[in-house]
């Protein structure tokens, strides 16, 4: 992390981008207007039907109420486009900086495969901050086997993924989308024949570590199999390990079927 000698200075500044809020509001004021006289038009047209046509004709007047008002909530998050120049070499010194929790949370593989729950894991690990100040928890809703054992997987490529990143400065902390590029834009350009050698050996270890993950899915859905379900299993909270001081813990809060057959969730 950076450090910086004084903290009174912000940290970003707000902008507002005038062209674009000119062209926004300019829209909505003749969009406005051309709601306003379509209203009207119903309005005082809405009894000058016949019978039979009133209920379309209201039909369709209360459709348009509904979609300009979903319109005109549209609105307000382009009335004042902003972008914002940051300055993170003004952030405090390592040691003044707070503690953060990052908390993932997922409902099993059927839902969100878990290679893909795996590599939002590694990334908050892998997380540009103080170690000992970040703790990351992973919540399985469905307290799955997979789950849990894909965590520990994780742990263990982390001591290869997190040492490569902070050693070459890769900005792509995410491995899948970090060994998908074509291009490399993290290369180290003092000694590139070193940074591909490392790179080699990170990229093998993950496919031996979304082989492991892919073959214990496989295993996972059979075994145990009609003893839990997502609805009804064990509590299960396990501290993985740290790794210099970070801190990684899964959680699976116990579920169980009511009487009236609704999950309840005991913490």
């Amino acid at each position: 992390m950076a450090s910086s000698s004084s903290t009174s200075l912000p940290l970003h500044i707000c902008h507002g981008n005038k062209l674009t809020m000119i062209i926004n509001r300019s829209h909505a004021v003749l969009h406005s207007i051309a709601i306003s006289f379509l209203i009207y038009y119903r309005a005082f047209f809405l009894f000058h039907q016949p019978t039979p046509i009133i209920i379309p004709w209201l039909l369709l007047f209360t459709s348009e109420l509904l979609l300009s008002f979903i319109w005109f909530l549209g609105r307000a998050y382009i009335w004042r486009p902003v972008y914002r120049t940051v300055f993170p070499e003004r952030l405090p010194n390592d040691d003044k900086l707070p503690a953060i929790d990052v908390f993932i949370c997922t409902t099993g593989p059927d839902k969100e495969p878990t290679i893909g729950v795996m590599n939002t894991l590694l990334s908050a690990m892998a997380l540009d901050y103080p170690p000992d100040k970040l703790h990351v928890y992973l919540s399985d809703d469905g307290g799955y086997a997979i789950t849990l054992h894909a965590m520990r997987e994780s742990w263990s490529f982390a001591r290869w993924w997190l040492p490569f990143c902070r050693r070459f400065g890769i900005k792509t902390r995410c491995p899948e989308a970090y060994f998908s590029r074509t291009e490399n834009h993290d290369s180290d350009s003092k000694n590139p024949d070193n940074f591909m050698v490392e790179r080699e050996k990170i990229k093998e270890q993950y496919v031996l570590f979304k082989e492991r993950v892919r073959r214990a899915g496989e295993e996972s859905k059979f075994k145990d199999k009609g003893i839990y379900t997502a609805s009804d299993h064990p509590s299960c909270i396990e501290e993985t390990g740290t790794y210099r001081q970070l801190w990684l813990q899964f959680i699976a809060p116990q579920c169980y079927a009511n009487p009236m057959g609704a999950a309840q969730v005991v913490h």
